[in-house]
């Protein structure tokens, strides 16, 4: 396995998140009857799931990068409302041959793919392959993969012009993210999360006292302070 292939520990224990609860589960179902995505941003944190998934296994996706870029101009989020003038940077993945990115393989029912496609309308559901995916050197830690289930991974609309103006961060989705990150990978995923993540120097609007982000989820006093000091890792831009 190359190096950009080998994975840190955490992810070769894949079994201790589900093993044979979740063999048992993708046995329940014919394949076809499944869909899979792979979550990179606040889909890693299974809080922010919209339906309860079949299975959830931390994965790896070959040839792909991921960066935060200011969301394309397609109107305000149904049933989410901004401050006036505020535009809160996406995170997106992005194909860049020779990279990898962590974030989880979810397994769900494909009746509920629709209402994951309306939550990322601003994204372009695109297909990925099994091949796409470490799952660590344990074959364990991914049991039952039916190869006919269908993979996809999803990435920002391009067609659109950029929404202009400030892009900062929101706080409440960062920290849904990071949460995401720290669970399924421990701490150093989630420095490599901040590492790996393209153009992370965007300010943040601190809103965690009164989250905008729909999905937002509480902290422990101990993760937020984590999360506080990886940000203090961010690679600020060339030239500054």
């Amino acid at each position: 396995m190359s190096k950009i292939e080998r994975l840190p520990e955490v992810m070769q224990k894949g079994p201790d998140r589900g093993g044979n609860a979740f063999a048992d589960a993708l046995s329940a179902h014919d394949p076809g009857s499944l869909v899979g995505y792979f979550g990179y941003g606040s889909l890693v944190n299974r809080a922010t799931l919209l339906s309860q998934a079949v299975a959830v296994f931390p994965a790896r996706l070959k040839g792909w990068g991921r960066t935060w870029r200011p969301r394309p101009d397609m109107g305000p989020t149904p049933g989410v409302m901004l401050p006036e003038g505020l535009t809160p940077s996406l995170l997106t993945a992005h194909r860049s041959e020779g990279a990898s990115i962590d974030g989880v393989l979810v397994i769900d029912l494909a009746e509920n793919l629709p209402g994951v496609d309306a939550r990322e309308f601003r994204y372009h559901r695109r297909d990925i392959a099994l091949e796409d995916l470490i799952f660590g050197e344990n074959p364990a830690a991914a049991p039952g993969l039916d190869p006919a289930i269908r993979l996809h991974v999803y990435e920002a609309r391009t067609e659109h012009p950029e929404t202009l103006g400030p892009s900062p961060i929101l706080r409440s989705y960062l920290d849904a993210v990071m949460q995401g990150f720290y669970r399924e990978f421990g701490e150093d995923g989630l420095h490599r999360f901040v590492a790996e993540t393209g153009a992370f120097h965007m300010p943040i609007h601190e809103d965690r006292d009164r989250p905008l982000y729909p999905r937002a989820v509480p902290l422990s006093p101990g993760e937020a302070e984590l999360f506080d000091l990886a940000l203090g890792r961010r690679t600020p831009p060339v030239g500054n």
